[in-house]
This record gives C-alpha cells, structure tokens and sequence, in this order.
C-alpha cells in the first residue's frame, strides 16, 4: 500500500498507513478492511463480559452454599469453570487481536492460544455429555439402584479432563498443528492441511470429540424420556406437566448443543475434506466465533433454570432466607408417596425444571440424591 502525502502551508507529510500482509503475525490480511474486526472485537467483548460474569457467578454461589455442594453438581460446576477459561483465554485474547487486527502476540502465544481454547472447550463439550449420563445413571437406574456418590461425580470428571487432554494436546507435539485462523486474530488446529497424517487426527478428533458425545447426550436423554412417557402413562392427564416440562428442557438441551457446536464441526469436516476451498476469511470465522456463545448459554440453560441454584441467587442478592412454610406442599412429607410420584419428581429436578415447591420424603437410594427442596433456605 502507498503512503499518503499531505500538503500542509507548502509543507509535505507523508502518514505511513497500517501495512495489511500475507502473515498475520506482522498484520492484517489483505483485503480486509479494518471495520471488520472493530465488529468482531464488539461481539468478543459482549459475548467473553457475559460468559465471564455468569460462570463466574455460578461458581461463586456453589462455593457460598453447601447446599449445592452435592455429587449431581460437580460437572455443572465443571462446565462453568471450563466455560469461564474458554473466554478468559479464547475470548480475552480474541478481543485483543481483533481490536488490533492481527495477531500481534506471536507464533507461540498462537499455539498456546489454540491449544487453551479447544481443551478448555473439549473439557466443556464433553461436561455436557456426563451430565447427560449422570441423569441416566440416578434416574434411570441401569445398574441397579445404585446412588449417585461424590466418587462417582470426581471419576466423571477426572475422566473428562483427561480425555479431553489426549485428544488436544497431540498437535502441540506434531501431530496436527495450532496456527492462525484465516481471518488471522485467532488459532485453531490446522483444518486446511492436505497432509494425511494432519487429515487423520481431524478425523479422530472429530469422531472422540463430537461424534462420540454428541450420541452420549442423545442415547441418555433419548432413555430418560423414555423412562418419562412410561411414568406418564400410568398418571392422569393432568398430573402430565411435569414430564411435558422435561421433554421441552431436554429438546432445549439438545438444539442448544447442536446450535452451538454444529457449524463449527461441520466447517472443520468441510475444510479438512476439501482444504483448496476457497473461502472468505470473514465467513471462514463465523462458526468459531459462533461456539464460543456456548459459554454464555451454557450457565442459562443448565444451572439459572436449576430450582436450587436459581433459589440460591435469589438469596443471595436480595437476602431472603426462606419461602413462606405455608407454600410447602405438606402432602408430599407422608411416608406413603409412591415410586411412581417421585420418579415424576425426581426426572423434573435432575433436568433442572421446577415443579413447584415440595419437600421430599426422606428416602435411600439415588432418588435421594436430588430431591432437596427448592423452597428450603440456601444454608452458607
């Protein structure tokens, strides 16, 4: 690009104007204008002050409240942390290297940029498929009724964690690569590789890292409401909305993992298949921008639409203790309730939708893991 030349009261200067090159390292990429990113770095700053914020929050009531410091929450917790380093990584340095745009930090901040955010996002993806099974597990029951106990929620995460890391770390050393996307302000694995080595870890990483727990959330859910139309059948028609409300939470869960990360995992399959595509860089980084909102729906979805934990916020920004006794449902205190009550119960809070404010018997079992009352005061 030429330099521009000015003429002020007969004298000349020369403004050296923002050098756009081949390497995004150095600075931004031909034929793409600055407006562009100045977009980019807005929707990074709204989307990574959000994600921050709320996962932030849902971390800071569970360490406040015990009473949400049970089994069935760990790997809800577990997804708000890793949701919460997805954008303190990803979307932090995202909205740095747009505002300037280029990738000003260097290759190796490149790498460890890419590594961060597809670890931390892997971590999360596959979050959402252990909470899928974790409600199989206590409500369907296919191993007996065996409850849900603090070491089986620390070897699910143990196991998601490490899983996650096999399948992430292996372009670090060679197989695969992270470098800079084709808008050039953020690094992925190398999708455009023709090499068939680089093609065979793409197909691996497609298949442990999608495939594999996208069919994990649609087996379980796809059981649980199974188990739920069996339940319903036996109550009258007016007993039905609990299970309606889990079969409209369940498909909510469903089209928002898809939503989130469908078209990035179809992007990354169509480049990998065809990597001479010619396409847009601007177009190219929508489905990657577009996965990071799952960091800010994921807390919306799966923890604030929680009975407990939405109790708990409430507490503890307005201070309010209790729910009036008077509001407990004082039949569902009697020892006589039936299996059948409480599995309609039990499904509605292990999908984290509210039914109203009950307080269980007590009882064994898995059953018992979940039935702690919404309308009972958040203990610190």
């Amino acid at each position: 690009m030429d330099a521009l030349s000015l003429s002020v009261n007969a004298v000349s200067y020369t403004v050296a104007p923002v050098v756009s090159t081949d390497d995004p390292f150095n600075g931004p990429i031909k034929n793409i204008e600055q407006w562009n990113f100045t977009i980019l770095a807005v929707v990074m700053f709204v989307v990574t002050s959000l994600s921050l914020t709320e996962n932030f929050l849902v971390m800071f009531i569970t360490f406040k409240f015990k009473q949400l410091r049970q089994p069935l929450n760990y790997i809800i917790v577990n997804l708000a942390i890793a949701d919460f380093l997805v954008s303190l990584t990803g979307g932090v340095i995202s909205f740095l290297t747009n505002a300037r745009g280029y990738f000003f930090l260097g290759r190796w901040a490149c790498v460890l940029e890419g590594f961060a955010v597809t670890f931390f996002g892997i971590v999360a993806l596959w979050s959402l498929a252990v909470l899928s099974f974790e409600r199989f597990f206590v409500i369907c029951q296919p191993l007996g009724n065996i409850p849900l106990q603090e070491k089986h929620a620390i070897l699910g995460l143990l196991f998601v964690w490490t899983f996650s890391f096999i399948w992430t770390f292996p372009p670090v050393l060679g197989w695969n690569r992270y470098t800079v996307s084709k808008i050039g302000t953020t690094c992925e694995p190398d999708w455009y590789s023709t090499n068939m080595t680089d093609h065979s870890y793409i197909i691996t990483f497609f298949t442990t890292c999608f495939i594999l727990p996208l069919g994990v959330i649609f087996f379980c859910y796809g059981k649980l409401l199974q188990k739920l139309r069996k339940v319903s059948r036996r109550r009258p028609a007016t007993a039905r909305k609990p299970e309606r409300q889990v079969t409209r939470m369940v498909v909510v869960m469903i089209v928002a993992f898809m939503v989130g990360w469908t078209p990035y995992a179809a992007f990354s399959i169509l480049v990998t298949a065809y990597p001479t595509i010619e396409l847009d860089p601007r177009l190219a980084s929508i489905p990657a921008f577009f996965s990071k909102t799952a960091a800010v729906y994921n807390p919306i979805i799966y923890v604030f639409m929680n009975p407990q934990f939405r109790t708990c916020l409430i507490q503890l920004f307005t201070g309010k203790e209790t729910i009036p006794e008077s509001n407990l449902n004082q039949t569902s205190r009697r020892p006589g309730i039936t299996l059948e009550k409480q599995v309609g119960k039990t499904s509605a809070i292990a999908a984290r939708i509210p039914v109203g404010g009950t307080v269980p018997p007590k009882s064994n079992g898995s059953f018992a893991q979940l039935l702690i009352p919404e309308s009972k005061m958040c203990p610190v």
